[in-house]
């Protein structure tokens, strides 16, 4: 008998895809699930609904059903596996490569209709739903009891494959993972004969799915089932306030933008700037650090685009937060060569702006709406992208900078943007031993991404090129891939990259799988062989038994 792939995923990370036997064409014209919102071809809806954030990626699926509860995602997982469909989930819709978008999908579940945020008085736990998008789980959280989860930046991730992988942001020095304050996961999942249903598994070691919880804090979503709720709550908070059970942002931030143009920066500025960051990175990454309260996102753009940009935002209220700002600024100035007087405003929806910085005093949850909102590259639904990213321990080494600033001053690229994010890590996310999350990767000081955007079909070969150049070229004394080390430890799965599973360019001994997961990958084929037996939820990078 022919078999079909089963593909159910969930936005911002590696999702999944397994075999089932191929319909008959009556049984693909049978009409969705009763309860769920269906859009086939002939609605107005249907083009909107059959791609994500990436547009090189787009669906032509006989239908989209987007669902409102658990048991209706039970029954149209059921209904797909008895009638032999492909299916995949979008969540966010921000996964960079094709594992929910692409050509061989039959039906797209969209979670978006499922996205409350509310507390759960029997589990004293903050209940999240697998269509959740990060703005609005932040507006919920703190607008309703004062607290928050350390989540991403971007405000249109979905939190089912940003919370899986490991999701981290700009408070996560100062508080962690995502997955650190994670203390349950509903699952729908297919068992061996076949049957889909619901499990919920928790933290604690003592519940028998607690596996399944495991495997949830940093595997990325899809690889075991479909995620349709979490919930939250720190480890070690007491009581039965909610608003003592989650991190409480601070009241006030500062955010800095900085921007330097290419023509102020000479070859051996960007060499002293880069070695500068790196340095600071493994000065500061302990959380005894003053600085455990600031994220900095150093940009290094490619010369087209015209500046190397910076965004750092440091909580307001820690004292001496002004003169560590400052000191800062300074010091990223001096490194570059370049001369400026940066300074903080003292008083809240104050502005200071020097030469290559703007700073702004604002409310906690206006910076986040304003950080999560400013870039285009989070913001534009337009574009095509190619993305890869490396965790580093330490600082890049001269020779990797020299590389970095060749393919940054290249000609032209015809792309929207293409360049590095260098966002810091450290602080409370080292705290945590690499195995008691599936998140290996604790003790990096910073998780860069490569990345370009661009709005062409026709220029799509000349990006990925330009991409998988840099990237190959950085990372060339180690078979062209970040190799966990002394100075890298791999890739961060939320950023999947199907090249690290092409021998073409993971030129190392060290397979994909090691490069997400280092060591963890054992244990998760373990969580696969209990909790998907027949391997239904699989992809090209998904956990295999």
């Amino acid at each position: 008998m022919n078999r079909r792939r089963l593909l159910l995923t969930g936005s911002g990370a590696a999702m999944g895809i397994g075999l089932v036997p191929s319909p008959a064409a009556a049984a693909r014209t049978r009409p969705a699930m009763p309860g769920a919102v269906t859009v086939t071809p002939d609605d107005a809806r249907y083009t909107d609904l059959i791609s994500g954030l990436n547009q090189r990626w787009v669906a032509a699926p006989d239908r989209i059903v987007l669902p409102t509860t658990t048991r209706q995602v039970v029954e149209l997982v059921q209904d797909a596996v008895d009638r032999e469909l492909r299916i995949s989930v979008r969540g966010g819709g921000h996964c960079f490569e094709d594992f929910v978008f692409n050509s061989e999908v039959d039906v797209v579940i969209n979670m978006s209709r499922m996205n409350a945020v509310s507390f759960d008085e029997i589990r004293q736990a903050f209940a999240v739903e697998g269509g959740a998008t990060l703005l609005h789980v932040y507006e919920s959280l703190y607008e309703g009891w004062g607290v928050t989860i350390p989540g991403g930046a971007c405000y249109s991730v979905g939190v089912g494959g940003h919370v899986s992988g490991g999701g981290y942001g700009m408070l996560s020095r100062a508080h962690g993972l995502t997955v650190d304050h994670l203390d349950a996961v509903e699952v729908v999942v297919v068992d061996a004969s076949g049957k889909a249903r619901s499990v919920v598994a928790g933290r604690d070691p003592g519940d028998p799915n607690h596996d399944l919880f495991w495997a949830h804090t940093g595997a990325g979503g899809g690889n075991f089932g479909v995620i349709t709720k979490y919930w939250f709550r720190t480890p070690g908070s007491t009581g039965r306030d909610p608003g003592a059970l989650l991190p409480r942002p601070p009241a006030e931030v500062f955010v800095t933008m900085a921007s330097w143009p290419w023509e102020d920066v000479s070859k051996e500025g960007f060499i002293g700037l880069l070695e500068f960051y790196g340095s600071w990175l493994e000065r500061h990454k302990d959380v005894s650090s003053p600085y455990k309260d600031m994220c900095v996102w150093l940009m290094p753009n490619h010369q087209s685009a015209g500046d190397i940009a910076l965004i750092a935002q440091m909580d307001a209220t820690v004292p001496d937060a002004s003169r560590l700002l400052t000191d800062f600024l300074d010091q990223l100035n001096q490194a570059l060569g370049v001369s400026d007087t940066p300074r903080v405003p003292e008083r809240t929806n104050g502005t200071y702006r020097s030469k290559y910085a703007t700073t702004q005093r604002l409310p906690w949850l206006r910076a986040t709406r304003y950080v999560g909102t400013v870039s285009p590259t989070q913001t534009d639904p337009n574009m095509r992208a190619k993305h890869k990213s490396a965790y580093h321990r330490r600082s890049f080494t001269r020779r990797q900078i020299e590389t970095i600033y060749e393919h940054l001053t290249r000609s032209p690229q015809k792309a929207r943007i293409a360049g590095l994010v260098m966002p810091s890590t450290g602080g409370r996310i080292a705290e945590v031993d690499p195995t008691a999350t599936a998140v290996a990767q604790r003790d990096s000081i910073m998780k860069v991404t490569y990345e370009t955007y661009w709005y062409d079909e026709s220029d799509d070969a000349a990006n990925i090129a330009w991409v998988r150049g840099v990237y190959a070229d950085v990372y060339a004394d180690t078979g062209g891939v970040p190799v966990p080390g002394e100075r890298t430890d791999g890739c961060y799965v939320n950023y999947p990259d199907s090249d690290l599973g092409d021998a073409r360019f993971n030129q190392s001994s060290v397979p994909w799988h090691d490069l997400y997961f280092k060591a963890n990958y054992r244990r998760l084929q373990d969580v696969k062989r209990r909790w998907d037996p027949d391997n239904v939820f699989r992809h090209r990078q998904s956990v295999q038994a």
